[in-house]
């Protein structure tokens, strides 16, 4: 055994959410080490924009508690690592859509729990700094539990850990924010967006501080991680330091070559979301450090990478 603890070289994992950014990239990363990888998602194969390079796709709708314990019992993973959720964060403030957002990100981790405690295999569930309550400027730690999230979104996220670390012995949860990737919408495809329909100027805040996630490069740590037996709460972003979204913003044209003049204003003068965004995204990441695992590369050569993957 490594100094990670490498077990289960050869593992079946289910992936749940592959339409989305991250499960699209675990799945191609767990292929490209040798992995069965079996995909899942509530759309039809042939309705994916982008298919990854899964092993076997089912189409599943996690909120179906009989199905999934029909799909899961039959596949008997060695490990699940459960990406799909209800992400829209304005969206969940809805009351139209609170009891579809606690029936995925809630009702649908718990019933995929139930199955994989009956099976007995490794669990890795995909949470965020949204549990929090955002505030202060000390960076939270993997293990604080003092819980009070701002939204409807962080709320259900939150319960969806509860539901996994009270019924689990050999789980993982790991904690992001800030998440880009291929799949999907995200911060910088909107910032290119407007840059590509003549913004010449634009208002971003400056008070939200947090560090980016490029998902190709923690799908590749999370499969790190389900390789070992080092269970329990992590946090995970890119390195190279805590930032606001006016910084980020100011990168994202810089690399692109976008002349676009970013104007940093306050959460309260840009006063558009309609939840509550924390100010406190800071993420203590040296639980993975402690741990063996190797740390992601630095955020604006993760921003570099990304932005030649989407130019192709």
């Amino acid at each position: 055994m490594s100094r990670m603890g490498r077990l289960n070289i050869d593992m079946k994992v289910l992936v749940t959410g592959v339409a989305g950014q991250l499960g699209y990239d675990v799945i191609n990363e767990l292929a490209k080490r040798g992995h069965e990888a079996i995909g899942t998602d509530i759309r039809k194969e042939d309705e994916l924009i982008n298919k990854a390079k899964w092993t076997r796709y089912i189409q599943l709708d996690i909120t179906d508690k009989a199905r999934v314990k029909e799909v899961v019992g039959q596949i008997k993973p060695d490990t699940i690592i459960h990406c799909a959720a209800w992400t829209n964060v304005d969206g969940a403030e809805d009351e139209n859509n609170k009891p579809l957002v606690k029936k995925i990100n809630a009702d649908g981790t718990d019933n995929l729990v139930k199955v994989a405690k009956q099976i007995d295999c490794k669990f890795l569930y995909i949470s965020t700094d949204y549990v929090f309550d955002g505030e202060g400027t000390r960076p939270w730690q993997p293990d604080d539990k003092n819980y009070a999230p701002q939204n409807y979104y962080g709320e259900t996220k939150l319960q969806g850990e509860l539901a996994v670390s009270s019924q689990l012995e050999k789980f993982f949860i790991v904690r992001i924010a800030w998440v880009f990737g291929l799949n999907g919408k995200n911060f910088i495809k909107t910032m290119l967006s407007l840059a590509d329909k003549g913004y010449k100027e634009l208002k971003v805040v400056n008070d939200q501080i947090g560090t980016p996630t490029y998902t190709y490069d923690l799908a590749r740590l999370l499969v790190d991680m389900v390789q070992t037996d080092k269970y329990g709460y992590c946090h995970a972003t890119n390195e190279g330091g805590y930032i606001s979204w006016a910084d980020f913003a100011e990168e994202i044209f810089k690399q692109a070559g976008k002349d676009v003049i970013v104007h940093r204003v306050t959460t309260a003068e840009y006063g558009v979301s309609i939840a509550k965004r924390p100010f406190n995204s800071r993420l203590d990441k040296s639980k993975l450090i402690e741990s063996g695992f190797k740390p992601l590369p630095d955020w604006k050569d993760a921003l570099r990478r990304y932005l030649k993957e989407i130019s192709r």
